[in-house]
């Protein structure tokens, strides 16, 4: 959730990180009293995700700049559409511009990744999820974004939830070991999730009684093989280089969730420009 306080915080050390001692460009060519009208445009399509943020960013830095939003929050845009009008100190305008735009522009390149993978998958009972493969002190913005384009949260941090990866199983002394011990400190709240990358430690997984299990970089035969082992007694996720895969054919195994790191790691900014209109 983007909560005021998580939201001002990074935006104030947003700020301070691109203004410095004071943006002399602006400062030394822009008249103090010069007021200005500016329009955000979208350059290409997608869903727009990040508005709150804009808008806050200017709100800390000059109170007195308007913004008024012309779409919605999570809206499908299109190239061309005017997104915002946006009034105020000249000055003000342009000193914020660039720390409220690359919030805009990454959070809507990540709800218009996720709201594509979610397409991909309509009609199956497979949902898409985010992962901790998130920019470091960015990821309440970037889960918050995933959820706009329709996908849903996986571990927010290390507290969450038990996930059992290759490497713990491997430090545990085996599947069994590290459930085992999991089980021993950890709340009937909490579930346990276990990574296989075979259908034999499928096979152990259930045998130990975990909740979730992780199927990781498995083709398509051997998924419809551990959901059919599976049957319902666990939840099943697949990753592993989702990005790249054809989410339609692997949903329809009968999986319960796909988790891609690419919706947050690999996205490249959705192409938005705020432009002076003083016609």
């Amino acid at each position: 959730m983007l909560t005021p306080f998580l939201m001002d915080d990074l935006l104030r050390r947003s700020l301070a990180e691109d203004i410095g001692t004071g943006d002399i460009t602006t400062l030394s060519t822009i008249p103090a009293d010069r007021q200005t009208r500016a329009v955000l445009i979208a350059k290409e399509d997608g869903v727009i995700c990040g508005l709150p943020v804009f808008a806050r960013t200017y709100e800390l830095l000059d109170p007195q700049v308007i913004v008024r939003f012309l779409v919605s929050e999570g809206q499908q845009i299109q190239k061309g559409d005017r997104l915002a009008e946006i009034e105020g100190s000249a000055r003000s305008v342009l000193t914020g511009e660039r720390v409220a735009l690359n919030f805009l522009q990454r959070l809507s390149a990540i709800a218009t990744k996720t709201a594509w993978a979610v397409n991909q998958i309509k009609g199956t009972k497979a949902s898409i999820a985010d992962t901790r493969k998130t920019t470091p002190g960015l990821r309440v913005f970037e889960k918050y974004a995933v959820r706009t384009g329709g996908g849903s949260n996986h571990r927010f941090n290390l507290a969450d939830g038990i996930l059992i990866k290759d490497n713990h199983i491997q430090a545990a002394g085996g599947i069994t070991a590290a459930v085992t011990k999991a089980r021993q400190v950890a709340p009937h709240t909490l579930k346990i999730e276990v990574e296989v990358e075979n259908l034999a430690m499928v096979d152990e997984a259930l045998a130990c009684g975990a909740d979730i299990i992780m199927l990781d970089n498995m083709d398509k035969a051997a998924i419809e093989a551990a959901v059919a082992r599976i049957a319902g007694r666990a939840i099943v996720e697949i990753s592993g280089n989702m990005g790249e895969k054809d989410l339609a054919s692997l949903a329809s195994t009968g999986i319960d969730l796909i988790s891609i790191g690419a919706l947050t790691h690999t996205v490249k900014a959705l192409d938005i420009s705020l432009r002076f209109d003083l016609a």
